[in-house]
């Protein structure tokens, strides 16, 4: 596409008092897509004193206030007054005590935005007055001990692990939030008051953890799942070593040592044609099948009806196959580098890649040439490899590798600069008594999505717009490419809110199906490499054709706002956690392991892609142009690796805290164990001396060894205890516990509402769920406006449900539907059972 010059947040003014990650990385990421922002940092400088300023706060001008002098909070309002939005991450009412009351704010000027981003929600009685830092948030969300089977039997719990979770999910559905607000406020003229919890929006990106499914067939359970079963039946400890942990793994769902001593990650399950092509690049598949291993035609047929014990392309497979599968792929992996398998996996378009570590994905080749790693040239730190964009549009992508480095203004300065953007400003929105009262419709009423994604990120994407307001169809072929554990049991996280059809459009009759629903929608969304767009008819030319001014968004695997060596290839959340260095740092540079998290990258791409498409409808709204939002897992991996994900000459080592034996990132950041559990510590080493004045911790500002003093000092009380001292203190710190304490505390049945009257945690029970199963789901709730209403979305509907519905509203008569049914072009179902048994 052509490339213009006018960035698609040009004109909209941002003042940020956010401090931490979350904050300033919302900014971060408005700054980026063109708006004109106003940093706020106390007297003393980031409350956070860390390199990753520098990427938090590029394309920003920055200056220090001293709210707790009159002087200086009136020269905060003045600055204020010049704003559309203003963003804090304080904890609830600190804002207001400081003299910054963004209820009165808003009741005189509504256009205004504000968004708050506290730990905890600002109605969760027994939290919102925590020290909620991000380890604090993780460990009472459940994060250090729902880390998955690898860890329950190797008897590790809790687990710790540095990535900024919860923060890099509030900073994508916040972006989305602050950008769907000012998209109504262009009709409406009215702002609104915006609340996302860090620790509701790390709940919805832990969402895989959380769901329980009553009645899961048995067909959908792991060799690590009826292990770990075995041995609590026999009262046997879970201590498996890491190396016998791999033989429970599945052979493509494991890691792999090459030729070159390096790690190799496969990640082909429940895909035939991807399984298929592995072992064929192994020289494996018709080994493989002389020895007898089966192929069952129809997945989604109940096990019991299949013509063969297992099948390739099935997830998981039993212990019998996946050994005798598993061993032959060993074997062969050795007689190749992982680079060399690196390039012969993506250019196969079959799903893997190497182990590598952060420092090398962040000098890599591609990451640097596709524009997912940027060089900014810091004031401080000279030129520093930093993130590139989360989120982009196509036409303006290249002007966004370029950031501008921070700036440290003064007040005079920073007012200037906003004063100057607003007087430019071309206002085409309502004012002063043509502003509506109080909304009464969502922000995305009215807009209609046609949904061509697969598996997480793409569909989680386009059922986050559903929560505002938008009407979503899901299309998927007829006969499906993934087996039921991803083509349906994920679908009950994707697919709320949704209507399904099947169709087959790669016959004549199903190709004028789609182009008709291109016709009836505002937006096209689709997960795929670019290579697949023009055979699919979903370039921009071809599209425009069909509905001239539609939009378009695409997720991807390695994409990036430029091309890079390797942009077409394909993959999964856990091909980038491999690649990135994640998996090294979690499970340590040796040993490298999965993040537990299902969804760690997915679930956050979908949340970048539900900002891609809010930016690409703001800008057509105020200029009419045409957009192709875009984000990728490897746009996503930077930003949950913030803290890591930059470099620069003289840069510390990478030797922040990894693997499974790390159980903190210093000594007063650091789980210790208690007279009767754990807690988490989460103090500052500036904060000794209130340490100290703690019952059972005098003399802790004398210790030679903190660790040893700590560990200690807490085996002589109660983990309530610690945390109960400790808070009244000031002093960050937390108990962990379980998604399933969380689960019994704050479930109720589904009862249309979204939850967000119920403080940082609410969880659903639908007991009809469509799928026959009694289902338990966290809410959307993460996101909280003050005006404008949230869709409590329905649960996921069978694939093909509103098939016929569907091609009745196209204009289709009844017998056309029967005849295309009949033909196989279109289907109500992928198996007579919602979830295959």
């Amino acid at each position: 596409m052509k490339q213009t010059h006018s960035l698609p947040l040009s004109g909209v003014r941002v003042v940020d008092f956010g401090q931490q990650i979350a904050g300033p990385a919302v900014a971060m990421i408005l700054a980026d897509l063109g708006a004109t922002v106003v940093h706020i940092d106390p007297p003393a400088g980031p409350q956070w004193d860390h390199p990753a300023n520098a990427i938090l706060n590029r394309n920003k001008s920055c200056l220090r206030l001293d709210l707790k002098q009159a002087s200086e909070v009136t020269r905060a309002l003045a600055l204020i007054e010049q704003a559309d939005v203003v963003i804090e991450s304080f904890r609830p009412g600190v804002m207001k005590r400081l003299g910054i009351d963004f209820g009165q704010l808003r009741a005189a000027r509504p256009e205004l935005v504000t968004l708050s981003l506290p730990g905890f929600a600002s109605n969760d009685q027994l939290r919102r007055e925590w020290k909620a830092t991000e380890a604090v948030v993780a460990a009472t969300s459940g994060a250090f001990t729902d880390m998955g089977f690898n860890r329950v039997l190797m008897g590790l719990n809790p687990s710790f692990s540095p990535l900024p979770l919860g923060s890099a999910y509030a900073t994508t559905l916040a972006a989305s939030s602050v950008v769907m607000a000012l998209l109504a406020r262009e009709n409406s003229g009215r702002g609104d008051a915006i609340e996302v919890p860090i620790a509701a929006a790390l709940m919805e990106g832990l969402s895989y953890n959380s769901i329980v499914i009553e009645g899961m067939p048995e067909r959908y359970k792991t060799m690590r799942e009826e292990e770990i079963e075995r041995r609590r039946a026999a009262n046997r400890p879970m201590d498996v070593s890491y190396e016998d942990l791999q033989e429970y793994l599945d052979p493509f769902y494991r890691t792999y040592e090459c030729a070159d001593g390096r790690m190799f990650y496969v990640v082909c399950p429940s895909h035939r044609h991807h399984a298929k092509r592995c072992l064929k690049a192994l020289g494996l598949y018709e080994q493989l099948v002389a020895d007898g291993l089966p192929d069952v035609e129809d997945l989604f047929l109940p096990i019991a009806e299949w013509s063969g014990e297992t099948s390739i392309g099935v997830y998981p497979l039993p212990k019998k196959w996946a050994d005798i599968i598993s061993a032959r792929m060993k074997n062969v992996f050795l007689t190749k580098t992982s680079t060399e398998w690196g390039r012969i996996f993506g250019e196969g378009q079959i799903p893997g890649a190497p182990h590598r570590t952060t420092q090398e994905w962040v000098n890599d080749e591609h990451t640097n040439a596709a524009g997912l790693i940027v060089e900014v040239q810091d004031p401080e730190f000279g030129l520093m490899k930093q993130p590139g964009p989360i989120a982009w549009l196509e036409e303006c992508a290249e002007q966004m590798l370029s950031p501008r480095p921070r700036a440290n203004v003064n007040f005079e300065q920073a007012l200037a600069e906003l004063t100057s953007v607003a007087q430019r400003e071309v206002i085409t929105r309502p004012q002063g008594a043509e502003i509506a009262p109080a909304r009464q419709s969502g922000w995305l009423d009215g807009l209609k999505v046609l949904d061509l994604t697969n598996v997480i990120a793409g569909p989680h994407s386009t059922a986050f717009l559903g929560r505002f307001g938008a009407e979503v169809i899901k299309l998927d072929p007829v006969t499906p490419f993934y087996d039921p554990l991803i083509g349906t049991l994920f679908s009950f996280q994707t697919g709320m809110g949704k209507k399904s059809a099947l169709v087959d459009i790669t016959t004549p009759e199903g190709r004028e199906v789609f182009n008709r629903l291109v016709r009836s929608v505002d937006m096209v969304v689709i997960n795929a490499p670019e290579r697949q767009m023009r055979p699919l008819g979903l370039d921009h030319d071809s599209l425009q054709a069909i509905n001239p001014g539609v939009l378009f968004c695409r997720l991807d695997c390695l994409g990036g706002p430029r091309r890079g060596p390797k942009t077409d290839y394909i993959g999964y959340d856990d091909i980038i956690q491999a690649n990135s260095g994640i998996m090294s740092r979690f499970g340590g540079p040796e040993t490298p392991e999965e993040h537990a998290h299902l969804g760690t990258l997915d679930v956050n791409c979908g949340f970048a892609g539900g900002l891609g498409m809010a930016v690409a409808l703001y800008h057509k709204l105020k200029t009419g142009a045409v957009s192709r939002a875009r984000t990728s897992l490897s746009a996503i991996t930077n930003l949950a690796q913030v803290s890591f994900a930059f470099d620069y000459q003289g840069r510390a080592p990478f030797d922040e805290a990894s693997g499974r034996q790390a159980l903190g990132n210093h000594p007063l950041s650091h789980f210790y164990q208690a007279s009767d559990g754990w807690v988490y510590l989460d103090a500052g080493w500036s904060e000794l001396d209130k340490l100290a004045a703690v019952e059972g911790l005098a003399g802790i500002e004398k210790a030679t060894d903190l660790g040893l003093f700590l560990t200690e000092a807490f085996r002589a009380a109660s983990a309530d205890y610690w945390v109960k001292v400790l808070h009244e203190a000031d002093i960050a710190a937390a108990r962990p516990l379980s998604i399933e304490e969380l689960r019994e505390a704050y479930s109720r049945q589904a009862d249309g509402r979204v939850g967000t009257d119920r403080g940082s945690y609410a969880f659903s029970v639908y007991d009809n769920h469509p799928s026959g199963h009694k289902v338990t789901q966290i809410d959307h709730y993460s996101i909280r406006p003050a005006e404008a209403p949230l869709v409590a979305l329905t649960p996921t509907e069978q694939f093909g449900h509103s098939t016929r519905a569907i091609l009745a509203g196209l204009g289709y008569s009844a017998e056309q539907i029967d005849d295309m049914l009949a033909a196989r072009i279109a289907g109500e179902f992928w198996g007579r059972e919602y979830l295959p048994s």
